[in-house]
Protein backbone atom coordinates (compact mmCIF):
# COMPACT_ATOMS: atom_id res chain seq x y z
CA UNK A 1 0.00 0.00 0.00
CA UNK A 2 1.38 3.65 -0.98
CA UNK A 3 0.10 5.87 1.83
CA UNK A 4 1.92 8.72 0.67
CA UNK A 5 -0.04 8.45 -2.89
CA UNK A 6 -3.44 8.12 -1.30
CA UNK A 7 -2.12 11.32 0.78
CA UNK A 8 -1.03 13.25 -1.89
CA UNK A 9 -4.07 11.89 -4.31
CA UNK A 10 -6.72 13.21 -0.86
CA UNK A 11 -5.72 16.87 -1.55
CA UNK A 12 -7.86 16.91 -4.27
CA UNK A 13 -10.42 15.94 -1.72
CA UNK A 14 -9.13 18.63 0.45
CA UNK A 15 -9.41 21.30 -2.40
CA UNK A 16 -13.23 20.38 -3.24
CA UNK A 17 -14.47 20.25 0.43
CA UNK A 18 -13.54 24.33 0.85
CA UNK A 19 -14.14 24.67 -3.08
CA UNK A 20 -17.81 23.41 -2.74
CA UNK A 21 -18.38 25.33 0.37
CA UNK A 22 -19.23 28.31 -1.34
CA UNK A 23 -17.33 28.09 -4.85
CA UNK A 24 -18.48 25.48 -6.42
CA UNK A 25 -22.28 24.47 -6.83
CA UNK A 26 -23.89 21.33 -7.09
CA UNK A 27 -24.84 21.13 -9.90
CA UNK A 28 -21.68 21.41 -11.51
CA UNK A 29 -19.79 19.25 -8.86
CA UNK A 30 -20.40 16.07 -10.20
CA UNK A 31 -18.26 17.17 -13.14
CA UNK A 32 -15.03 18.17 -11.30
CA UNK A 33 -15.34 14.93 -9.44
CA UNK A 34 -15.47 13.07 -12.68
CA UNK A 35 -12.21 14.72 -13.61
CA UNK A 36 -10.28 13.75 -9.90
CA UNK A 37 -10.97 10.36 -10.57
CA UNK A 38 -9.85 10.32 -14.24
CA UNK A 39 -6.94 11.75 -13.16
CA UNK A 40 -6.23 9.80 -9.17
CA UNK A 41 -6.94 6.69 -11.48
CA UNK A 42 -4.14 7.21 -14.01
CA UNK A 43 -1.92 7.88 -11.13
CA UNK A 44 -2.99 4.86 -8.81
CA UNK A 45 -2.43 2.98 -12.03
CA UNK A 46 0.74 3.96 -12.63
CA UNK A 47 2.40 4.43 -9.39
CA UNK A 48 0.57 2.19 -6.82
CA UNK A 49 2.46 -0.94 -6.33
CA UNK A 50 -0.73 -3.22 -6.83
CA UNK A 51 -4.13 -3.33 -4.91
CA UNK A 52 -5.60 -0.71 -7.39
CA UNK A 53 -9.28 -1.17 -6.45
CA UNK A 54 -7.61 -0.40 -2.46
CA UNK A 55 -5.78 2.29 -3.04
CA UNK A 56 -8.72 3.86 -4.94
CA UNK A 57 -11.04 2.78 -2.22
CA UNK A 58 -8.75 4.39 0.55
CA UNK A 59 -7.94 7.60 -1.71
CA UNK A 60 -12.57 8.28 -1.21
CA UNK A 61 -12.59 7.50 2.20
CA UNK A 62 -9.69 10.10 2.92
CA UNK A 63 -11.21 12.37 0.65
CA UNK A 64 -14.43 12.21 2.69
CA UNK A 65 -12.74 12.76 5.98
CA UNK A 66 -11.29 16.13 4.47
CA UNK A 67 -14.85 17.21 2.70
CA UNK A 68 -17.00 16.37 5.68
CA UNK A 69 -14.90 18.29 8.17
CA UNK A 70 -14.53 21.13 5.30
CA UNK A 71 -18.64 21.17 5.17
CA UNK A 72 -18.70 20.60 9.30
CA UNK A 73 -16.63 23.57 9.84
CA UNK A 74 -17.86 26.24 7.56
CA UNK A 75 -21.62 24.21 8.44
CA UNK A 76 -23.66 28.04 7.64
CA UNK A 77 -21.45 29.19 4.75
CA UNK A 78 -21.95 25.92 3.09
CA UNK A 79 -25.55 25.68 4.12
CA UNK A 80 -25.97 29.30 2.50
CA UNK A 81 -24.78 27.94 -0.93
CA UNK A 82 -26.48 24.69 -1.17
CA UNK A 83 -30.28 24.91 0.34
CA UNK A 84 -30.79 21.64 -1.63
CA UNK A 85 -28.92 19.96 1.26
CA UNK A 86 -31.51 21.85 4.04
CA UNK A 87 -34.66 20.25 1.82
CA UNK A 88 -33.50 16.93 2.11
CA UNK A 89 -33.46 17.02 6.31
CA UNK A 90 -37.16 18.44 5.98
CA UNK A 91 -38.02 14.06 5.17
CA UNK A 92 -35.99 12.84 8.19
CA UNK A 93 -37.50 12.46 11.03
CA UNK A 94 -37.45 15.02 13.39
CA UNK A 95 -34.76 13.75 15.73
CA UNK A 96 -32.54 13.81 12.96
CA UNK A 97 -33.90 16.66 10.54
CA UNK A 98 -33.34 18.79 14.46
CA UNK A 99 -29.32 18.32 13.77
CA UNK A 100 -28.28 18.92 10.10
CA UNK A 101 -24.71 19.57 10.88
CA UNK A 102 -24.52 16.06 13.07
CA UNK A 103 -26.19 14.71 9.58
CA UNK A 104 -22.92 15.60 7.67
CA UNK A 105 -21.14 13.04 9.42
CA UNK A 106 -22.82 9.67 8.28
CA UNK A 107 -23.66 10.90 4.98
CA UNK A 108 -19.72 12.36 4.04
CA UNK A 109 -18.96 8.65 5.45
CA UNK A 110 -21.17 6.75 3.49
CA UNK A 111 -20.82 8.77 0.13
CA UNK A 112 -16.25 8.50 0.69
CA UNK A 113 -17.91 4.48 0.94
CA UNK A 114 -19.74 4.85 -2.45
CA UNK A 115 -17.49 7.03 -3.94
CA UNK A 116 -14.10 4.90 -3.21
CA UNK A 117 -16.07 1.83 -4.92
CA UNK A 118 -16.38 4.13 -7.92
CA UNK A 119 -12.65 5.41 -8.02
CA UNK A 120 -11.46 1.61 -6.88
CA UNK A 121 -12.93 0.76 -10.24
CA UNK A 122 -11.70 2.96 -11.90
CA UNK A 123 -8.26 2.66 -10.87
CA UNK A 124 -8.91 -1.06 -11.34
CA UNK A 125 -9.19 -0.43 -15.11
CA UNK A 126 -7.15 1.88 -15.59
CA UNK A 127 -4.60 -0.91 -14.39
CA UNK A 128 -5.65 -2.42 -17.13
CA UNK A 129 -4.27 0.52 -19.65
CA UNK A 130 -1.57 2.30 -18.25
CA UNK A 131 1.78 1.61 -18.40
CA UNK A 132 4.20 1.82 -14.65
CA UNK A 133 6.47 4.04 -13.49
CA UNK A 134 9.69 2.65 -13.80
CA UNK A 135 10.60 1.98 -9.92
CA UNK A 136 13.05 4.66 -8.22
CA UNK A 137 16.27 3.20 -7.46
Amino acid sequence: MNWKLVFLLSVFGLAMGLATVSLIPSNIEPFFWLVIFIVSAFLIAKYAPGNYFLHGLCVSIVNSIWITAAHITMFYTYIASHPEYEQMMVGLPPDLAAHPRRMMLPIGIVSGIISGLVLGLFAWVASKFVKKAAPAV
